[in-house]
């Protein structure tokens, strides 16, 4: 699971990590929806997985989020119940994979998405308590909405209901975290989580701080209130959880999958080398050098993030021609905002010696999924595949190796925690071997180690 997507080399095209032509969505409440998602694309079982098959199914897996592949990934190619949201269209869905569930059909003819029309995003604070700028310079602006509080969720100027403007001002907003905690409310007490034969796992992924990141920036109102009624949100869920399962009688792991990087222009501001790196000028660059060294046009079939794919047959052929290869990386390396310039034979061969950033890359990497080159912007520059002349994402990103991409929280509380801050290294990946830990479960692979001095029943190492 290399990224979001991918190019896909033997149909030479973009796939999504969960598209399964073999799977069909089904919208709830009578909803449309297309396409179909599954975990088809992962090759290993997920911890909810494991914990289902090694409690011979009693266990229940249940996952909620606004995104097929945030629920789907973390319920793994099992689950009760996995349920997303279409943003096109409002529709909640799952796929044929898992099946719908009734009390879910339920919640969605309930409380459809667009029940939240004519809300107003307005601080939840008073306004002497944000940091920053009111309006984020450079912010992306959503379709509908003006620079600066409040946002209304009207959908797009001049329409009688909710339509597609509706949806992505609704998805960008803290209502769509308040509509997953509700669902995933409703999930629990429907299924009776934590009340089996086995433990049972909720994964609920809040993806509106991913939106109102990308849009808005790190350094504006938007993130900082949203963040704050995330909070009041989580703590409705572990208050209903406290009186339907019991306190301490559940286990809860808190992260985030990135980062993000400011926006340039905030940084510009403030005299810092920042800026955009154009994707097509690569492109372009590389395109120029290999057609003066004879390589057919066009040599790079699709550039996916930092990921250079190239057409059949000229990885191959620049793996043996050592002058070609060198004369790319340095075209490359005259662009604006080109720190470094990575071969996949240099980051696929997990050196555990690797320095960083190159070892970064090398997390990621997968044989035949990855690209054939990686390009590595500057700190505070952010990539863009936009064509030269048009509009490009006034928002920001993530996907680097710098420090402001990397660090996100490691929260656990709930039973067999031992309360306390550590100040050991950790990653994301710990979580999951620690859980396996205080279940019993043994992984089929891990990338983590169990976080021992944060809990009661492992020995510290």
């Amino acid at each position: 699971m290399v990224a979001n997507a991918w190019w896909d080399r033997e149909s030479q095209k973009m796939v999504t990590c969960t598209s399964d032509a073999s799977a069909k969505n089904m919208g709830y409440a009578g909803m449309s929806v297309k396409g179909g998602d599954s975990a088809v694309r992962m090759l290993l079982p997920s911890f909810a997985e494991e914990l289902k098959y090694q409690t011979g199914g009693a266990s229940r897996v249940v996952t909620v989020s606004l995104k097929a592949r945030a629920a789907i990934t973390m319920a793994g190619h099992k689950g009760d119940s996995v349920t997303w949201v279409d943003t096109s269209n409002g529709a909640w869905e799952t796929s044929s994979v898992y099946g719908a569930m009734p009390f879910v059909e339920e919640y969605a003819k309930k409380h459809p998405v667009s029940e939240d029309y004519g809300k107003t995003w307005a601080l939840s604070l008073p306004a002497s308590l944000y940091w920053y700028d009111e309006k984020a310079l450079g912010a992306a602006q959503v379709e509908g909405w003006t620079p600066g509080f409040p946002h209304p969720l009207r959908g797009k100027e001049g329409s009688s209901g909710a339509d597609q403007a509706y949806f992505e001002q609704w998805a960008a907003s803290p209502f769509a975290d308040t509509a997953l905690t509700k669902l995933a409310e409703a999930e629990v007490g429907a299924l009776g989580l934590g009340k089996s034969g086995g433990t049972d796992f909720l994964g609920v992924s809040y993806s509106s701080v991913d939106y109102v990141g990308h849009t808005f920036g790190p350094r504006s109102w938007e993130i900082q209130d949203v963040l704050v009624r995330l909070d009041k949100d989580l703590g409705e869920l572990l208050k209903y959880l406290d009186e339907n399962v019991g306190r301490g009688k559940y286990v809860v792991a808190l992260s985030a999958d990135h980062g993000v990087a400011p926006i340039p222009m905030d940084m510009e501001k403030t005299g810092v080398d920042a800026g955009i790196l154009s994707l097509p000028e690569v492109k372009e660059k590389i395109e120029k050098t290999l057609e003066g060294l004879n390589y057919p046009k066009p040599a790079v079939a699709r550039m996916a993030g930092n990921d250079i794919y190239f057409s059949p047959g000229v990885a191959e052929k620049l793996k043996q021609d050592a002058a070609a290869m060198r004369a790319v990386e340095d075209a490359m390396l005259t662009i604006p905002g080109v720190a470094a310039v990575y071969s996949a034979d240099e980051v696929g061969a997990g050196n555990p010696s690797l320095q960083e950033p190159r070892k970064a890359f090398s997390y990621s990497y997968f044989p035949g999924r990855s690209g054939d080159l990686f390009v590595l912007q500057r700190p505070y520059w952010l990539t863009d595949s936009s064509a030269e002349g048009s509009k490009r994402n006034s928002g920001t990103g993530h996907g680097t190796p710098y420090y402001y991409d990397q660090h996100v929280p490691v929260l656990l509380m709930g039973y067999g925690i031992r309360s306390g801050d550590y100040f050991e290294r950790v990653t994301p990946a710990d979580i999951t071997p620690t859980l396996g830990a205080l279940c019993g479960v043994t992984l089929a692979s891990r990338d983590g180690r169990v976080l021992g001095e944060a809990l009661l029943a492992v020995r510290q190492k």
